[in-house]
């Protein structure tokens, strides 16, 4: 049995972009699946929340319940911490930004990573006592995860996109990624990892442009010994200027589109163009 996920941010309203990852979520799976990913507090907003499940009701998808939220399940996340601690896997980096700048620019250059340049591993060989030292004093710190040392660990790893097959993964171009902070106890790459286990998704259906995310999240699955699924990355919904849509797109959310007499059959129409 295909199960598969939606799992939208409340931080804007949902635009056509949404629509067209739910529809090819919803018809990929067996069992559909929603999930309100809401671990960023400062910009997650309830209003945009009750906009999800009324666009979604008022596109003609049905899913399970209950639908999980991320923010009520902080215990998770920590219990995953907690393990990747256990391993020696994660430590804790006390660098700000302008630390992490400064860096960069002393040593001239700094490899790019899919999301930008890669952390220069200024904490990672800090001594136990001077890491409970500074945590002791309490100096705000995120904990990232030791990518080298993890691959180590688990050597060589794959997996599967349908439609294309064995994909091999490559962790190490991310470096030492933030699993948590002080304000955000968890980040996108644990939650959702987490989430695909616990919800026993099998497919993971989401934009291309998070597939170079999912070497990160094979090897958190490696290293906390959870299922594997298969994930499909579908292609993003651009407008007429080339420009992929966005939340700022107000025009183009589905609230605007049914204020302006849109029907769901008119949405279905245009983003799937009979792909479906």
């Amino acid at each position: 049995m295909e199960v598969t996920r939606f799992a939208p941010s409340p931080t804007g309203y949902l635009h056509l972009g949404h629509a067209y990852s739910a529809f090819r979520a919803a018809e990929a799976g067996d069992r559909f699946l929603l999930r309100i990913e809401d671990i960023d507090r400062g910009r997650c907003r309830s209003e945009y929340e009750t906009a999800i499940f009324e666009d979604l009701e008022w596109l003609g998808l049905e899913w399970e319940q209950p639908v999980r939220r991320q923010s009520d399940h902080f215990d998770d996340y920590r219990a995953a911490l907690d393990r990747l601690d256990d391993m020696g896997a994660i430590y804790p980096c006390f660098c700000t930004r302008s630390d992490i700048r400064r860096e960069i620019e002393r040593a001239g250059d700094a490899p790019q990573g899919p999301d930008g340049p890669v952390y220069p591993g200024i904490c990672r060989n800090l001594s136990a006592g001077e890491r409970r030292a500074r945590i002791g004093a309490g100096e705000n710190h995120a904990l990232r995860l030791d990518v080298e040392q993890a691959c180590e660990r688990v050597g060589r790893l794959t997996w599967t996109e349908q439609g294309r097959g064995e994909v091999l993964a490559d962790p190490a171009r991310f470096g030492d990624v933030v699993l948590a902070r002080k304000d955000t106890p968890t980040s996108y790459h644990l939650a959702v990892t987490v989430d695909d286990a616990l919800q026993c998704v099998t497919l993971v259906t989401r934009g291309e442009d998070l597939a170079p995310a999912t070497d990160i999240h094979r090897l958190l699955q490696a290293l906390l010994g959870l299922p594997v699924p298969e994930w499909k990355h579908h292609r993003l919904l651009t407008g007429a200027d080339g420009k992929r849509y966005a939340k700022r797109d107000r025009s183009l959310t589905l609230r605007a589109l049914r204020e302006a007499g849109r029907t769901p059959e008119d949405i279905r129409r245009e983003i799937c163009d009979g792909r479906m």
